[in-house]
């Protein structure tokens, strides 16, 4: 175990994001999005298996057996907490490890715009931070869960797979509840969830049906309800909710979306010109527009509706990214790659500004 505590310290002291480790391989670490392989002993398929065997949590064994790969969180005193999933390839073990840093950023530090803190405090409805895989969705939905246990007096009780961010008490009382650990699954967790008396539930994924049934009966009860969910743009985050469903059970959840759903924020990661990254947002706000194309199940027509709602704080990945290059935060080539549509963000440098959004909703 020194040596593999040893890498994981050398991890996080170097500024690594996630570890990778399995036999006959160099460790490799992943800095500024970039994989980079290290100077260390190859890792053996015995040395792999023997960390395995000390690091994965007893429930964790049960859903190896069963499975061949599982999700939990492994804390190293004096180091610090990795999520941590552990899976085979070529019928040998693998461990993929993201660095969780222990101190929760705050708003600005991780480049969020002021609404999103409004989001965070808005009363009930559901909340979705939104995005590929890596692109930051639990570090933001734990600032705004931070920026909740500041400002306010809430019972907050989440359900996680593995907890990632640790919350201490301050304005809010906290239960963070993991999967396997606290509760054997998401479907039995969110069963007597609401007879816990939450203010808040944070579900750290929307997976299925359930837990988002689950979610709607909460909001519609008065709860705020935060998760997150693999999208890659906020508009199309409605769309995947309802293929959630089978299709004679869409339109009655498409209509409880109207009464329930508050926003979704859907965000990429962005290089910046210093090396760095930082995040572009895409921001969806249920307001009376967004309320009527959701209902009338024109969804084809809410990234018009996320272009003109700008006054309301919402606002669409090309608005974001031109922002960042206006600010000479990111080049125009890195923008130009991470946008929805370059050839129209491409315009927009140039001057050329098409009212697309109006145009559409007529």
């Amino acid at each position: 175990m020194e040596l593999f505590h040893k890498i994981l310290k050398t991890a996080v002291e170097g500024g690594a994001s996630d570890v990778h480790l399995k036999s006959a391989s160099p460790v490799v670490f992943r800095i500024n999005r970039q994989l980079v392989p290290i100077e260390c002993p190859e890792p053996t398929e015995e040395w792999v298996a023997s960390i395995v065997e000390q690091i994965v949590p007893r429930h964790g064994k049960e859903q190896m057996a069963e499975t061949r790969e599982v999700d939990f969180s492994y804390f190293v005193p004096g180091i610090g907490r990795f999520r941590t999933n552990v899976f085979q390839q070529r019928g040998m073990l693998c461990l993929a490890m993201r660095y969780v840093k222990a101190n929760i950023p705050e708003f600005e530090a991780l480049g969020l715009l002021p609404i999103v803190r409004k989001i965070a405090s808005a009363p009930r409805g559901i909340v979705l931070v939104a995005g590929a895989t890596g692109s930051g969705k639990s570090t933001t939905l734990a600032a705004m869960m931070q920026h909740i246990n500041r400002t306010s007096r809430k019972h907050v009780i989440t359900l996680e797979d593995p907890i990632e961010y640790v919350f201490d008490d301050d304005q809010s009382v906290i239960e963070q509840r993991e999967i396997g650990l606290d509760t054997p699954s998401y479907p039995m967790g969110l069963k007597y969830v609401l007879r816990q008396d939450p203010d808040i539930i944070m579900i750290g994924e929307m997976r299925d049906a359930i837990s988002f049934q689950a979610a709607i009966g909460a909001a519609d009860t008065g709860h705020l309800v935060l998760s997150t969910l693999h999208t890659t743009t906020a508009a199309q985050s409605v769309t995947r909710i309802l293929d959630f469903f089978k299709a004679d059970e869409r339109e009655q959840v498409r209509r409880q979306l109207v009464g329930t759903l508050q926003a979704v924020i859907c965000q990429r990661m962005v290089q910046t010109v210093d090396a760095g990254v930082t995040v572009a947002l895409e921001i969806l706000i249920s307001n009376s527009t967004v309320r009527k194309l959701i209902e009338e199940n024109r969804l084809d027509k809410l990234p018009a509706a996320i272009e003109v709602g700008t006054d309301d704080g919402m606002q669409t990945f090309n608005q974001a990214l031109f922002d960042l290059v206006k600010a000479r935060r990111v080049t125009e080539k890195e923008a130009l790659a991470k946008a929805s549509n370059a050839q129209a963000l491409e315009m927009n440098f140039k001057g050329i500004f098409l009212d697309e959004g109006r145009r559409i909703l007529g």
